[in-house]
């Protein structure tokens, strides 16, 4: 168990939270959610130590072992992969290190015999002969293979690196499990076996920021919300809170609307009879129910929702796309050979790869930044796309350009009211709009980048995993959006519940040919006979 008592965290005089007592107890995992600058990270960081509360304390039995996923990927360029798993068990780690050391001795003198005997008996306690099997297994079920074992983490790219530090979390069954946005840059493979692996942990308090909605669900027990500069304990998953949290704030608004109506209806019959004397005794009546009647008192939360809605100009006639023998080759690597499909009007296809860089690639040429080196793409006369690509660095070269003039670009209206008024629903309202391009976050980026989208009219929409950088709030509002879009898209994506609720068709590019479905992504991954066609498809 881990507990908080009278907990407060503030920085430069700006409240986080304050008054937090929290439980969490073993066997459950809580996802920890709350709207970006909420203090999520900064909770997790005050649980493992790694961060002085400015008030109350941080309850936990030193006894038990706590482990926490790193976000340093280049801290152990120097060593092994499985060394660097072995590492996650500080003490058994020790143990080893001094074991190895005293083995190492060319003179080995009754001390050491006696020390070794010592370790060896802690080494057998803490399940060390077990201990590689154990990490080797983590390793394999995220996706580092047999071969990558023993490699230096150098010679690892930076995903690989990702699940290593993922496997050191997880690795020795800790008491306290601390995990920080753990599906980022993992495939769908990845985060199926980690939702398996958290669901299989029993007596384990697992406490995970995730914008991964699918994996909340899937995981989750309940949900801390941070919201109020509180924390407020759910029991549920995350689709329970929202549906939950949805339905309070309509009730209290209704509230608010009858209360608000009598409280007029009162006024207006004080206002009327107040001097008329047979009506007196009834006035005062009223005046006392008035003074008596209050609004709910709604608290204001931090959470926001930006309001992303995209309006075709125009509907798409039936011939919308055709792709033929596409073939481009970068850094001497074939990354699309012959690739052929056709696009119909209101698909929402999903495109995956194994290789993120086959979608990207794709999209570069569709959208007209990059050029094939072969084959050719058709699109229909009456189509107008717009396109958000991963990268969105060329849109903000100019650092000092603010966002309202950086909106006004792309917009067919130039005056300021339209302007501001557009970034306002995005939640840049008031001094946000006057940020200048050089101190936004990598959110606030995609939110101008879906503003700009926004004004095309398009009726096609070309989306490179639109939802990085993104929190739970903006990706709800964008994954509605595109719901209800009356027109067609095209994207690549690692949300599941994003591809799941938006796409109607999966495209799966593989090194030897593709995979056309027109079925919900759920099915498509839960056909075990497609599954292993696909693999053969890439091992080609």
């Amino acid at each position: 168990m881990i507990a908080t008592s009278n907990l407060g965290m503030r920085f430069s005089g700006r409240k986080l939270f304050e008054d937090v007592s929290v439980k969490f107890t073993p066997g459950n995992c809580y996802g920890l959610i709350g709207a970006n600058g909420a203090g999520k990270s900064t909770f997790v960081k005050i649980l493992s130590g790694d961060l002085d509360p400015t008030e109350g304390e941080v309850i936990f039995d030193k006894k038990k072992r706590m482990a926490v996923l790193q976000q340093d990927h280049f801290s152990h360029e120097d060593d092994s992969v499985i060394n660097v798993v072995l590492m996650g068990h500080t003490k058994l780690w020790k143990i080893i290190e001094e074991r190895n050391e005293i083995y190492s001795k060319s003179e080995f003198s009754d001390e050491d015999g006696m020390r070794a005997a010592e370790l060896e008996g802690e080494f057998a306690e803490l399940n060390g002969w077990e201990a590689e099997t154990e990490a080797e297994m983590l390793l394999t079920g995220l996706g580092i293979l047999a071969d990558s074992h023993y490699k230096l983490m150098r010679e690892l790219n930076e995903p690989e690196k990702v699940k290593v530090l993922l496997a050191q979390a997880l690795f020795g069954n800790p008491d306290v499990l601390l995990l920080d946005e753990p599906t980022n840059g993992l495939d769908i493979q990845a985060i199926s076996w980690l939702e398996t692996f958290l669901m299989s942990l029993e007596d384990t308090t697992v406490i995970v920021i995730s914008h991964d909605r699918h994996f909340l669900n899937k995981v989750c027990t309940h949900i801390a919300d941070i919201d109020y500069g509180k924390v407020k304990m759910y029991v549920g998953n995350y689709d329970f809170w929202y549906e939950s949290n949805q339905l309070m704030q309509t009730l209290i608004n209704n509230k608010n609307k009858k209360l608000d109506q009598k409280r007029q209806e009162l006024q207006e019959f004080i206002a009327r009879f107040s001097a008329n004397a047979s009506k007196s005794k009834q006035a005062t009546s009223r005046k006392k129910q008035l003074e008596k009647l209050q609004l709910e008192d709604m608290q204001i939360s931090n959470r926001k929702y930006p309001f992303i809605e995209f309006k075709p100009e125009r509907e798409a006639g039936n011939n919308l796309l055709r792709v033929e023998n596409l073939t481009k080759i970068v850094d001497g690597v074939k990354i699309l050979n012959n690739v052929s499909f056709t696009i119909n009007t209101n698909d929402k296809v999903v495109f995956i790869s194994q290789n993120d860089i086959v979608k990207t690639t794709l999209f570069s040429i569709l959208s007209g930044e990059m050029e094939a080196d072969s084959g050719e793409f058709t699109w229909g006369v009456t189509t107008t796309h717009a396109y958000m690509p991963k990268d969105n660095t060329a849109f903000f070269e100019n650092p000092d350009l603010d966002l309202i003039d950086w909106l006004r670009q792309y917009s067919p209206d130039q005056h300021d009211v339209f302007v501001r008024g557009f970034l306002g629903r995005m939640l840049f309202s008031g001094e946000e709009a006057t940020k200048k391009s050089k101190v936004l976050s990598g959110g606030e980026k995609v939110r101008c980048m879906l503003s700009r989208m926004m004004l095309t009219n398009a009726n096609v929409l070309l989306f490179d995993n639109p939802t990085d950088h993104l929190d739970l709030e903006s990706i709800t509002s964008l994954n509605k959006a595109l719901t209800s879009f009356k027109g067609t898209i095209l994207f690549g994506a690692h949300d599941h519940e994003f591809i799941q609720t938006v796409a109607n068709r999966i495209i799966e590019i593989t090194p030897s040919g593709i995979v056309d479905k027109l079925v919900e992504y759920d099915d498509y991954i839960a056909d075990e006979e497609l599954q292993e066609k696909i693999k053969e498809m890439y091992n080609v």
